[in-house]
């Protein structure tokens, strides 16, 4: 996890920069210290989702977030759902 927030910060910095924007005029759209807006930049994951969430949003990156948890890409519960079937001695064609 670490390692994808520090990604996503270091390309939320990215697009402010490459937009020619402070980390003040980007700390008051997000409503936040410039302070926060560095630990965002940073990737740090007590920066709150919502901030994160705006920050896409202000680089019309918003509907990357609505694919993240969809549950068409969760292996895990396929797996269990797979296994579960399985075990009533449901055959299954993967």
């Amino acid at each position: 996890m670490a390692r994808a927030l520090t990604r996503l910060g270091a390309d939320l910095a990215t697009a402010r920069k490459r937009r020619k924007q402070s980390l003040r005029s980007w700390a008051t759209r997000l409503n936040v210290s410039v302070p926060t807006l560095v630990k965002l930049e940073k990737g740090d994951p007590t920066v709150s989702a919502g901030v994160y969430a705006t920050a896409l949003w202000m680089i019309q990156r918003q509907d990357a977030l609505a694919g993240l948890a969809d549950p068409r890409e969760d292996l895990a519960a396929l797996e269990n759902e797979v296994r579960t079937a399985s075990r009533r001695g449901a055959k299954i064609d993967v």
